[in-house]
């Protein structure tokens, strides 16, 4: 088993992986006790050689494996590899390029939606992963050689089962398919979250433009807390307390000491101090400027059948066609066109019309309708 302790050898192994048209990468990282995902283990293989990267190595520099993910003649391989990429875009601000997502394509050939690595595996390869190290500590030194084998084989085994799927695309031409799903992936917005925007994640029923302004200012000034420190979001402040500040907002130490999950000490230190300059900067936003909620429009009266028909539908052609319906087209977007057929909408442009879009326009249109035959639904053309 080759591990790779030092930059030299590391310089060396993204040499001999330069020479191979691809490569298939996995990650092993922690991130429960810090903002940023602490990366702890890297495992890469070609056609020909599989190695163990360890970045927490005393003196390794892994600047020969950032240049390697920016090789623009190596295709990069993951399984499900958003968060692997996220964490090569926070070492260095950049997205490994060109990609490969093995999940994504596993959806384009008729494995359903968002299938795991295991099952992948075991359709393709034929092989059954052992799991007892998937809740392996990587940041502990030294790793037995099972945790090893265990992470190694997230690469080895990618190998098989990505020279499978792409034979199957480029049979069935659906290799285009996953164009745009990639862009995505390659793009730094995708990982990106503005400290402005936080306050989106935080659930809430209250859309008053006031209650919103406060929350979006201490939000903020909680991910940037968080960021600072390198610790998880509800270390600094769960989000009850910020919904409680926001729906009572205190205006000095001592009211502020008595929000849920915050004490005396927090409020007369220096967090408390800047906790409370937010909330007098959410509290001073013009009412014109404070921000909205985006309110989902209720459906108009009559429309719940029709979106009932396409939801069949939809599930018939992507049952017909092999492809998982969460890439074809989301239940957002299916309202859309069910209220506008010029909807802009990914499901009515390229591939996906031809497989959905097209029919879900005949169907608004009273063109097509549902047919029963034995325990099979079938379309059938009306005149």
């Amino acid at each position: 088993m080759q591990i790779v302790t030092r930059t030299d050898d590391l310089a060396a192994l993204c040499d001999r992986l330069s020479a191979h048209p691809y490569v298939t990468i996995d990650t092993e990282f922690l991130r429960e006790s810090t903002f940023w995902p602490q990366l702890c283990l890297v495992q890469i293989a070609s056609e020909d050689e599989a190695a163990i990267i360890d970045p927490l190595a005393a003196g390794i520099s892994l600047d020969p494996l950032f240049a390697l993910m920016q090789n623009r003649d190596v295709l990069k391989v993951f399984h499900a590899g958003r968060q692997d990429l996220e964490i090569f875009h926070h070492l260095t601000g950049e997205v490994p390029a060109p990609i490969f997502d093995t999940q994504v394509a596993a959806m384009v050939s008729g494995f359903g939606e968002s299938v795991g690595y295991d099952t992948l595996v075991g359709n393709l390869v034929g092989v059954h992963i052992d799991k007892s190290s998937r809740f392996t500590d990587w940041s502990r030194r030294p790793l037995s050689d099972r945790q090893l084998e265990y992470a190694l084989a997230d690469v080895t085994h990618l190998r098989t089962v990505y020279e499978k799927l792409i034979a199957k695309l480029e049979q069935t031409g659906r290799k285009d398919w996953l164009l745009g799903e990639m862009k995505i992936l390659e793009t730094p917005e995708t990982y990106l979250l503005p400290p402005e925007k936080a306050w989106r994640r935080i659930k809430s029923r209250n859309n008053k433009p006031r209650f919103l302004a406060i929350l979006q200012a201490v939000a903020e000034w909680r991910e940037q807390q968080a960021h600072r420190q390198n610790i998880p979001r509800n270390r600094v402040l769960r989000d009850e307390a910020l919904l409680e500040i926001a729906s009572n907002p205190p205006s000095n130490t001592e009211k502020l000491s008595h929000v849920r999950g915050i004490g005396r000490k927090f409020a007369d230190g220096k967090m408390g101090a800047g906790l409370l300059e937010a909330i007098k900067t959410g509290r001073a936003v013009p009412e014109a400027d404070c921000p909205t909620a985006v309110q989902k429009v209720p459906l108009p009266k009559g429309m719940g059948p029709l979106m009932d028909l396409l939801r069949v539908l939809l599930k018939m052609r992507c049952e017909d066609n092999e492809v998982a319906q969460k890439l074809v087209c989301s239940s957002a977007d299916l309202e859309k066109i069910a209220a506008d057929d010029n909807a802009d909408v990914p499901a009515l442009q390229g591939w996906r019309f031809e497989i959905f879009g097209r029919d879900a326009l005949a169907l608004k249109a009273g063109k097509i309708a549902f047919t029963a035959e034995g325990r099979k639904i079938k379309i059938i053309e009306l005149q």
